[in-house]
């Protein structure tokens, strides 16, 4: 079976990506599902967080991008069990120039998974495949817009939330017209939410009134226990199952599925 593809995107860096990324991942495996987390981004904070040491990447990201490495090469096991990480590596930050006169240059990630997915047996398949993207707009981002089914879109709730949202939304719709037709928002999940703050509380008001239904019911709390996790290499639901980011993240994962269960239904 064909795993589901997400990438989680938005241009903005300190959104709550790679850390939505990794505790996403780690709420899916842990509810059964057989997660693969794709690190796209240079910085390879994904991979770090998951506990992937650099001595650890001598096969990543970079090779299936840039040498059509298979992605089994790059796969890595992680502590959780059902969740596996394709590492990155600051080699990534050159793949733009190297591969800009490539006609597939945008369509790598998508044929790599593709190969995988033949390849791979039924008893190894991938439900899930979450992309870390990179925060900015360009050749990664692309290629993991192209890959993918959906994209879920971190949002933190700040003032210019917004603002970002409506490039982001921009961009899905050239890469949906152009390259990648099946593409779909399947939600905006806020992030670093402090109900303290009365902005904060206002930003979740706008969003919802823009995107409707678009946008999860479940919001991450800004929170400590989540932002010490990557220092020790481990998720926050391995970190501190207890604390209240972790048990947010469980109840997002419990919503994608719901939601995955609706979109199959309503096929």
């Amino acid at each position: 079976m064909k795993p589901r593809v997400f990438a989680l995107a938005n241009q903005k860096g300190g959104v709550g990506k790679t850390t939505t990324t990794i505790n996403l991942g780690t709420a899916l495996a842990a509810i059964g599902e057989r997660v693969l987390i794709i690190d796209l981004d240079p910085q390879g904070n994904a991979s770090t967080g998951l506990g992937i040491d650099r001595r650890q990447r001598a096969v990543s990201t970079y090779h299936i991008m840039a040498t059509r490495t298979p992605v089994s090469d790059a796969v890595r096991e992680t502590a959780v069990p059902n969740l596996f990480v394709a590492p990155s590596t600051m080699d990534l930050l050159g793949l733009e120039l190297e591969i800009a006169q490539e006609r597939d240059r945008a369509q790598r990630l998508r044929l790599a998974l593709i190969a995988m997915n033949k390849t791979r047996n039924a008893a190894d398949t991938f439900t899930y495949v979450l992309i870390d993207c990179p925060p900015s707009l360009n050749l990664l981002t692309i290629n993991a817009l192209v890959a993918a089914d959906a994209v879920l879109v971190p949002l933190q709730c700040e003032f210019f939330a917004l603002e970002g949202l409506s490039q982001l939304l921009k961009s899905i719709e050239q890469v949906r017209s152009t390259l990648n037709p099946r593409l779909s928002i399947h939600g905006v999940v806020l992030t670093m939410f402090d109900p303290r703050n009365n902005l904060a509380n206002q930003v979740v008001a706008d969003v919802r009134q823009f995107m409707g239904s678009k946008v999860y019911d479940t919001v991450i709390p800004r929170n400590v226990r989540v932002s010490e996790a990557p220092s020790h290499g481990k998720p926050a639901l391995l970190y501190d199952l207890k604390c209240a980011g972790s048990q947010a993240y469980l109840r997002l994962a419990s919503e994608v599925i719901h939601r995955e269960r609706s979109l199959k239904s309503a096929a």
